[in-house]
């Protein structure tokens, strides 16, 4: 089993924020992985497990393999993600490299992705936490450009800000971009993925939201 964790915060009022990224990317996953019909569908088939909502089943992959994914969105809120991921980890008894984490980024511009094998938490409470929890850092993470926040706009309130209708033409294509590939980090591993998705200037792991 592959879990696949996105992370954001619950609740209408933070519906298409910034920091709920990780929510919308998981909602695309489910649709390229067949195993939902549309984005929406996500919240009703899902159930209330681990402290979140979980969809799971049975994704065909390439060369007709087939591997089992578990989409997981934790409703702990951003700063208690850990709780959901350790439970959900735990449950399956799944080692660090079936587990990835999509999460925003501040240091990436829109309409970029960058993953990577395992690093910092780069100032992200929401990893911050699943470290604390899985007492480790190495699992993989996708990380989602947000833009850098405003000079003046604090930053609290520009990651739970929406989008501009700017960035959204942006950010449409990294959801995409992001959804594929997390399909191929589960058929071809975390170095394929890196090697195919990861824009060329992307050497570092820092700079992330912090709220």
């Amino acid at each position: 089993m592959k879990l696949i964790v996105g992370l954001g915060n619950p609740g209408r009022e933070y519906a298409g924020s910034r920091h709920n990224i990780g929510f919308e990317v998981l909602d695309r996953l489910a649709v390229k992985a067949g195993m939902v019909g549309s984005p929406s569908e996500f919240h009703v088939q899902a159930r209330r497990n681990f402290d979140g909502l979980a969809l799971d089943g049975p994704v065909m992959l390439g060369a007709g393999r087939q591997e089992r994914f578990l989409l997981l969105k934790p409703l702990t809120f951003m700063n208690l993600s850990g709780k959901s991921v350790q439970a959900a980890k735990a449950f399956y008894q799944l080692p660090d490299d079936d587990l990835i984490i999509v999460l925003d980024d501040l240091a990436l511009p829109c309409g970029r992705i960058r993953i990577r094998a395992n690093g910092s938490t780069g100032g992200h409470n929401g990893l911050r936490d699943i470290e604390r929890a899985l007492g480790t850092s190495n699992y993989a993470r996708l990380r989602v450009g947000i833009d850098p926040k405003p000079e003046r706009v604090p930053q609290k309130d520009y990651v739970l800000g929406r989008f501009t209708d700017e960035q959204r033409k942006q950010v449409g294509p990294a959801i995409e971009r992001a959804a594929e590939a997390l399909l191929t980090w589960a058929e071809q591993g975390t170095v394929a993925a890196m090697n195919r998705f990861n824009p060329a200037d992307s050497d570092s792991d820092t700079g992330s939201s912090k709220t």
